[in-house]
């Protein structure tokens, strides 16, 4: 491989030389998904990009609930509640928005952010790039009313992001729980044999108790990629970034939040944010419009096949193929 830009530094030695079948240690990506999943998520669960709402309601099946989205134009707001009129049942969804209100489609209920008649909006959080929404906590079995496992928080635990950077996001659907879709990230080593279109050279150079950093070369054309360190952590138990920490594009960071749509079945969200230090990076950021669907479909094309590991792993699980 001939890697361009600039070269991460100092060089680092991969942490093991045997091959990648005998690295990728089970015990250790078991060790890292458990401490993930045991961290507080504050109720919070990423639902989609903050530009995929446009000026009509849209469903969404949340762990399980359906509900309703909607953009407040007034109030600058995303507004999201259950997908449930509270007159006669119809589907919020298929109502309009108007006056900040989404309004069902029926009888023309209109509905703010308040409770109404026992329909009750839920709190969500826009950073930007997502747009969260934070569901009840379940109470733990002889806790106090009220007191659950993961007490609610104001925002979701995000990661650190560049201040200037080329935002663009993936969504897609699998057959599959979140921790399968953590346990694929927080295994580096299937990187260039399952992705060779996307990866020349990967190594681990560093392995801690909850992360690990990978020197990779992404590939760019034919045998032409760039080099980097990625580090790779868990800030809340359903998401996981990988933060570039040396060579070209430093500061850039992919986060992938896996959403529990209901059994068996997870949204995979993958946001990408691309900054660069070089100084034609601001007219990039200019022509972002441009860059953005190659960033998302390139995400797509990994997240096909990662999919599969991650249905693999599940159906493994629950005994389906033997």
């Amino acid at each position: 491989m001939i890697a361009l830009g600039a070269a991460p530094e100092p060089p680092r030695p991969p942490l093991r030389t045997d091959p990648d079948w005998a690295q990728a240690d089970l015990r250790w990506i078991r060790g890292a998904l458990a401490r993930a999943s045991a961290r507080p998520s504050g109720g919070w669960l990423a639902v989609d990009a903050t530009r995929a709402l446009g000026a009509r309601p849209r469903r969404y099946r949340v762990d399980g609930r359906d509900l309703v989205a909607w953009r407040d134009r007034e109030r600058g707001r995303i507004r999201m509640g259950p997908d449930l009129c509270p007159h006669m049942g119809a589907s919020l969804a298929e109502g309009h928005v108007e006056r900040g209100c989404v309004v069902c489609p029926w009888h023309g209920l209109a509905l703010r952010s308040e409770p109404d008649r026992g329909w009750r909006p839920l709190p969500v959080f826009d950073d930007g790039v997502l747009f969260w929404v934070q569901m009840p906590a379940e109470p733990r079995a002889g806790a106090d009313a009220g007191e659950g496992d993961d007490p609610p928080t104001a925002r979701p635990a995000l990661p650190e992001r560049p201040p200037r950077a080329i935002a663009a996001v993936m969504r897609m659907e699998a057959r599959c729980e979140p921790q399968d879709v953590i346990a694929n990230r927080l295994d580096p080593w299937h990187g260039v044999h399952f992705h060779p279109h996307s990866f020349g050279r990967l190594c681990v150079v560093d392995q801690q108790e909850d992360e690990i950093t990978v020197r990779v070369v992404y590939r760019i054309a034919w045998r032409i990629g760039i080099e980097v360190d990625a580090r790779f952590h868990c800030p809340d138990p359903r998401t996981i970034a990988m933060t570039i920490v040396a060579g070209e594009g430093t500061g850039s960071v992919v986060e992938t939040h896996a959403t529990p749509v209901g059994p068996g079945r997870t949204a995979i969200l993958e946001a990408t944010l691309a900054t660069s230090s070089r100084p034609g990076f601001a007219l990039a950021s200019y022509t972002s419009r441009l860059v953005r669907p190659w960033i998302e479909r390139a995400a797509r094309r990994l997240w096909t096949e990662d999919a599969a590991y991650a249905e693999r792993r599940y159906a493994l699980r629950r005994g389906e193929i033997r």
